[in-house]
């Protein structure tokens, strides 16, 4: 599913079910000790994903654990993300010479809850979110720009190593066309960003462009920063 909207030079692998005892390096062991079962699948099988991902690359499996604000620490010449979300993880990972950044993100393909719209965007969104959704309510608009706004702050952080609030950026959200005969719904984004956008290597990232997929009762969002 995920492979659909990345770009050629990028490996990723999902699940759709979390496999039985995933093995765990120390190190992500003891960061998940005390988790609760729950937890502990999406953790083990986000990194099962993100290291098989790996063997794609012709990397050596190595421990995954969370870094700075919980962003995976990713071997030396690789970018990456992880996603997860029930029924769903997946992982894709690029190396640092091709690719600068990469975010993904997965959620229900389903309206947000009551509220939260407000909270995560602005008004020229939600007028937008408004006439699309009037012209083709079969997407979820909400859930695909909160979902879009979430793969971008992945993108971003690494290169900046900074916050970026829901308010400070402007995503704009397009379809390709009509659900194909499976009912799967592709599209773009457009994510403007509205703060300073210097990056910790001296660049500057002021607009980032992604890709989405709604089918199977999920929406993923990707971004990939070239």
């Amino acid at each position: 599913m995920i492979e659909e909207i990345l770009p050629r030079g990028i490996e990723a692998a999902e699940l759709f079910a979390d496999p039985p005892d995933v093995a765990l390096f120390p190190a992500e062991e003891q960061q998940i000790s005390r988790a609760v079962a729950r937890r502990r699948a999406e953790y083990a099988s986000v990194r099962h994903c993100a290291r098989t991902a790996m063997g794609r690359l012709g990397v050596e499996p190595v421990a995954l654990p969370k870094g700075d604000k919980g962003a995976p620490r990713w071997p030396r010449g690789i970018v990456g993300s992880m996603t997860h979300t029930s029924g769903y993880r997946a992982a894709a990972l690029g190396f640092a010479l091709q690719v600068r950044s990469v975010g993904i993100d997965a959620e229900q393909n389903g309206p947000l809850p009551d509220g939260v719209l407000a909270s995560v965007s602005l008004p020229a969104e939600r007028d937008r979110i408004a006439r699309d959704s009037a012209t083709d309510p079969q997407v979820p608009w909400d859930r695909l720009l909160f979902s879009a706004k979430e793969a971008t702050y992945k993108a971003w952080f690494p290169l900046t190593r900074r916050w970026l609030g829901f308010e400070d950026a402007d995503i704009t959200v397009a379809a390709d066309g009509p659900a194909d005969e499976g009912g799967a719904v592709t599209g773009t984004f457009c994510t403007r960003i509205l703060v300073p956008g210097h990056t910790v290597d001296g660049g500057r990232l002021d607009t980032l462009h992604g890709r989405w997929i709604a089918a199977g009762g999920l929406v993923v969002t990707a971004v990939v920063v070239v």
